[in-house]
């Protein structure tokens, strides 16, 4: 008995003709061939040579955005909130060194009242007596403030309003003048100029100093090696920088003032 169907013929494939084309309809052969595209190398690191550009274009523009902003910030915070001083001479010994760096806020009294005892920075410019050449700022502590009247008293101490002055941050011992001549002091023409309120009952004494509206008596701790207010005279308020608050040179020496 035979089968209705018949058995299936084998076709031989020419030995140099490309095979059938696969179901899948992507063609016989690797692609290298005359109907193929031939893949180019790949980079070492397996990533596009234009990802690579547009990477480093891209970190190109966050590094220079970094350093503007960097740029801005410290000149905002040198502006308006801290600055740097160093220390130059010895008229805030020994509190603050030749050498020493120190930080000023510049928002000190935008928030509260100048304190007696508090070293602040000032400008020279604007208190004609204090104004030399090659000196911008100063560096001295408050004394005596406005309405206030600073004098001499016991065995080479300050009183102020007649009461002494505890002046616990200089050392035991330590020799404070006030000159006989205020409330005037000599200029640098050799003339007689009346720096505090003028002598009388509800002035300046002779011998002290009844300070200025709007002007704060500033001395160094370094008392016999400081040209203050005692020789220039009360210094505005408004010439003041900022309080100095922290030293940050040298480290051995770095704290709060």
């Amino acid at each position: 008995m035979s089968d209705d169907v018949e058995a299936p013929i084998a076709v031989e494939t020419p030995s140099g003709d490309s095979p059938p084309p696969s179901g899948n309809g992507s063609g016989g052969g690797n692609g290298s061939g005359p109907g193929g595209a031939a893949p180019g190398p790949a980079p070492a690191d397996g990533t596009p040579a234009g990802g690579r550009k547009r990477a480093s274009k891209r970190a190109l523009v966050e590094w220079s955005v970094l350093i503007v902003a960097a740029i801005v910030i410290a000149i905002v915070i040198k502006t308006f909130l801290f600055q740097a001083f160093y220390i130059p001479s010895a008229s805030m010994e020994p509190t603050l060194m030749i050498g020493d760096r120190v930080l000023v806020n510049k928002l000190s009294y935008d928030l509260h009242d100048l304190h007696r005892g508090d070293i602040v920075v000032f400008a020279a410019e604007p208190n004609a007596q204090w104004h030399r050449a090659g000196i911008d700022d100063l560096v001295k502590r408050v004394i005596a403030l406005p309405g206030e009247t600073i004098t001499q008293c016991e065995t080479n101490r300050v009183c102020i309003d007649d009461k002494l002055l505890d002046e616990s941050y200089l050392p035991k011992g330590v020799v404070t003048t006030i000159p006989t001549t205020l409330p005037y002091i000599n200029s640098t023409s050799g003339k007689k100029v009346l720096v505090c309120d003028d002598v009388g009952p509800k002035g300046s004494p002779v011998g002290g100093c009844k300070v200025p509206a709007g002007k704060v008596f500033v001395m160094g701790d370094n008392r016999t090696n400081s040209q203050d207010a005692r020789a220039n005279g009360p210094i505005k308020e408004s010439s003041i920088v900022g309080r100095v608050f922290v030293r940050i040179w040298p480290f051995n020496r770095l704290g709060l003032l």
